[in-house]
């Protein structure tokens, strides 16, 4: 008793003494999974006591004495349209995997964030101060403008793996020959046809930064970041000079999750932060499913963004009869009751999926592959079939198939055959479930919790003044210094002027011997 009320006094005496932040996390982008990554950083930070106001497109997902919505409202129209329909996507009337629809596409997404009038409100008033902004990376640098108007330090967040473009803003661009395009499926070593793919990746990728959308995110920052700069009486810097001004990146990544690669040490990987350590009951219902099923559950999700609704009628009815077959149970997330479906088949609308795949008798965890999605598979230990549809999904899925725990399923009309087949290969080979708890040990094996992480270097880039001794010098070195190409040129030169002297002695020797040889002539 005595020990427990040690240990509460302790708790209370940290939280009196632990300075309060005041910091202004943008996460605005209207899709649920990037919500939810913004809502963990929210949750951890007010958590910890800090004061936090939050852009989102998401205003209902939060509630806290600390914190402040601002709600982005006007991004919902952005993302909420056919680019998230599958039946246009599996018609393929357009791709995803296009960099250039990316980018124009996350660049309007920022530009309605910061033209919002609440955010434009925020912009105005001279009385808010913040100790650090955190906003999300995603195709586009505009927020790096907002930290001028708060004279504060800026702190990136990435919700996917390590790559060229977020890397380059606290270092510089990694070599293609072994370092992937944040799009791409390749996984290293690559062969001689996938490095040349992943160079013309990067260089069209660099190309579409620097002559297409980066003068776009200029006029946007100029309209409306600049004027707020200049009403606060303070020069109005370039928004080139602020990209590159972040003293942190924040990454959703995990080297059990991605690749073991070379990082700044001011990059700071907290994969997994998102998931609840304190995983929520199940409901009565799926308890009772979940603990019945003598043979295992299959968990079947395509995530948050695509409406399993939309599934054409012919592919929806090819997916019944084959998990139809199986002796395992099925709880699949989908928009709509299904028709005579099998009796080993329930239909959900919403599902709490860290509380399922925490379940001992999930077996399998059918998914299109999202970052969130896979990185909850690993942390549960659960093995996965995925069926990318669009955008970092094709990469995720590869990399899980390559690490051993996954099976890939390509989307198409006619893919229930390959899902039969991936499913029972999966519970044929009981490696697959070995691979995904290795994975789930070494994802949990780290000196302090995600959530903990990520708190730490908040409060440090704070207490530092924006952490400049983690800054890296290549940041200050040109490119044409990084790559010798001063020493080149000179070398050049010195050479050169060797050659020039060596043709002028020549010549001169030249000369003299003909002048010798015409004088003895003359003789």
């Amino acid at each position: 008793m005595a020990s427990s009320l040690l240990s509460v006094f302790c708790i209370v005496l940290m939280v009196w003494y632990c300075e309060s932040y005041n910091i202004l996390v943008v996460s605005p982008l209207a899709g649920k999974s990037h919500a939810i990554l913004g809502d963990g950083i929210v949750r951890h930070l007010t958590n910890a006591g800090h004061k936090v106001t939050y852009i989102t497109s998401y205003p209902d997902n939060l509630t806290h004495k600390n914190l402040t919505i601002v709600f982005a409202s006007d991004n919902v129209e952005v993302t909420e349209s056919q680019m998230t329909n599958i039946q246009f996507l599996m018609d393929q009337d357009f791709s995803l995997q296009d960099p250039s629809l990316l980018f124009y596409h996350f660049i309007e997404n920022g530009r309605k964030a910061v033209s919002v009038p609440a955010v434009q409100d925020l912009f105005k008033d001279k009385s808010q101060k913040f100790d650090a902004i955190i906003a999300e990376w995603m195709f586009s640098e505009l927020y790096a403008g907002i930290p001028a108007i708060f004279d504060c330090p800026m702190i990136w967040f990435s919700t996917v793996d390590p790559h060229w473009m977020v890397l380059k803003l606290i270092d510089e661009v990694p070599n293609s020959a072994y370092v992937a395009d944040g799009l791409s499926t390749d996984i290293p070593p690559y062969s001689f046809r996938q490095r040349v793919h992943e160079l013309y990746n990067q260089l069209y990728g660099q190309y579409l930064q620097y002559w297409v959308t980066y003068p776009i995110e200029q006029q946007y920052y100029e309209q409306y970041i600049a004027p707020h700069i200049r009403d606060k009486s303070k020069p109005v810097p370039s928004l080139e000079a602020l990209r590159y001004n972040a003293s942190l990146i924040l990454g959703n990544s995990h080297s059990s999750m991605g690749g073991a690669l070379k990082l700044p040490q001011n990059y700071v990987a907290i994969g997994g932060y998102h998931i609840d350590m304190n995983v929520k009951p199940l409901s009565e219902s799926l308890k009772k499913i979940m603990d019945n099923a003598k043979h295992g559950v299959i968990y079947f999700s395509m995530g948050s963004t695509l409406r399993s609704e939309n599934f054409p009628k012919e592919l929806k009815e090819g997916i019944i009869k084959v998990l139809g077959e199986l002796k395992q149970t099925v709880i699949w997330k989908f928009g709509e009751d299904l028709p005579n479906r099998p009796k080993n088949v329930h239909i959900v609308q919403w599902a709490p999926q860290p509380s399922i795949l925490a379940h001992p008798n999930c077996v399998l965890f059918i998914t299109h592959g999202g970052l969130l999605s896979t990185t909850e598979a690993i942390h549960f230990g659960v093995p996965i079939v995925g069926i990318p549809v669009f955008a970092d999904q094709f990469a995720n899925i590869e990399r899980a198939v390559n690490k051993g725990f996954a099976k890939k399923v390509t989307l198409s009309y006619n893919m229930a055959t390959e899902l039969k087949t991936q499913i029972e290969s999966i519970f044929s080979d009981p490696k697959y479930a070995a691979k995904a708890k290795e994975l789930s040990l070494i994802y949990h094996d780290r000196p302090v919790s995600p959530g903990d992480e990520l708190v730490h270097w908040v409060e440090h880039v704070v207490k530092t003044s924006g952490a400049p001794h983690l800054r890296s010098p290549a940041l200050m070195v040109p490119w044409y210094q990084k790559c010798y190409l001063d020493l080149l040129g000179l070398i050049l030169v010195v050479l050169l002027s060797v050659l020039c002297l060596l043709l002028k002695l020549y010549r001169k020797i030249l000369k003299k011997s003909d002048h010798n040889i015409g004088s003895k002539k003359t003789n």
